[in-house]
């Protein structure tokens, strides 16, 4: 019997939008990106989780693909949120903001925010995942380096 490889373990999708999260998880389900996808239809359902597993690393997602628009808490929210818990929550993490919003405004915000290693826009495609698969592989070597 083969076994399944896959280039990640755990990956978090947040959006609120139904078809978009169906598509990101329809297409890493037919590339083998992840082996389990965590799916949040809002930004502070995904906040409690890390925030309930915040000490156990085998609960956290490896990227964590995130929508800009969102009710109640939107995508930069979740952001300053997320700065507020422990450091090593967010350097095990890569983070990709993924929208369909067109402001150049939100594109330069999420350039300029640290944990943030690229905006891309919807939907997400194989090429996407390619591209999240190299900023991953870079930042954690980044990340071995500076240590």
């Amino acid at each position: 019997m083969e076994t399944e490889t896959f280039i990640f373990k755990k990956v978090m999708i947040i959006d609120d939008t139904k078809i978009d999260r169906y598509i990101a998880s329809h297409t890493m389900k037919k590339t083998n990106f992840a082996r389990e996808i965590i799916e949040f239809d809002l930004a502070k359902k995904a906040i409690v989780y890390l925030e309930e597993n915040q000490h156990l690393p085998e609960a956290l997602p490896e990227i964590i693909i995130l929508d800009v628009r969102m009710p109640e808490m939107d995508g930069f929210q979740f952001l300053e949120r997320l700065s507020l818990l422990p450091q090593s929550l967010k350097q095990s993490c890569c983070i990709v903001m993924l929208s369909s919003s067109l402001d150049p405004a939100d594109h330069d915000r999420a350039e300029r925010n640290p944990v943030v290693k690229k905006f891309m826009n919807k939907p997400l495609s194989k090429a996407n995942l390619e591209e999240i698969k190299k900023l991953y592989s870079d930042f954690h070597q980044t990340e071995k380096v500076s240590v």
